[in-house]
């Protein structure tokens, strides 16, 4: 595989452009990777009281579903988004997962999970105190999520 970098300075936006034979795993992986490291510097803008901050997606562990708003969590603050949980799945990167009816969560930040075979199971965040659940129907779509985030090398190490 060739890797081609040309610099134009009349460009308004910068253009990737991937040129293959045909589109195969390797292609389509490469393509969610560069989307993926487009998406994880993007900011989203939230609000705390009458400020508004504006936060990359690294820095968000879960977002949140209550009392009908939503919530970011960062490793020590919450904020509050203008989004729905529905648009937010569309407009996050595949790292972020729905676990719960009210929670989709980052799993570049996930440090652990207790499994709890009758109930939810209880998440824990890297450098944070933070915890969440995983409900048990969106138990084994997260495990095979995050085995595959940490087989592509794009999980946190």
């Amino acid at each position: 595989m060739k890797i081609k970098i040309e610099i134009d300075d009349q460009l308004n936006e910068d253009e990737i452009t991937i040129r293959c034979r045909e589109l195969n795993d390797q292609i389509g992986q490469l393509q969610r990777a560069i989307r993926e490291a487009g998406a994880s510097s993007q900011k989203f803008v939230f609000q705390r009281g009458e400020s508004q901050y504006y936060l990359s997606l690294d820095e968000i562990l879960f977002f949140e579903a209550d009392d009908h708003r939503i919530y970011a969590h960062t490793k020590k603050e919450v904020y509050e988004t203008r989004y729905k949980l529905y648009e937010l799945e569309k407009l996050l990167p595949s790292y972020f997962l729905r676990v719960s009816k009210s929670t989709v969560l980052n799993m570049r930040e996930v440090f652990s999970i207790k499994k709890n075979i009758t109930s939810a199971s209880m998440v824990e965040f890297r450098g944070s105190e933070k915890k969440t659940y995983v409900s048990r129907s969106y138990y084994k779509l997260l495990e095979m999520h995050m085995e595959e985030l940490y087989l592509r090398g794009s999980g946190k190490k």
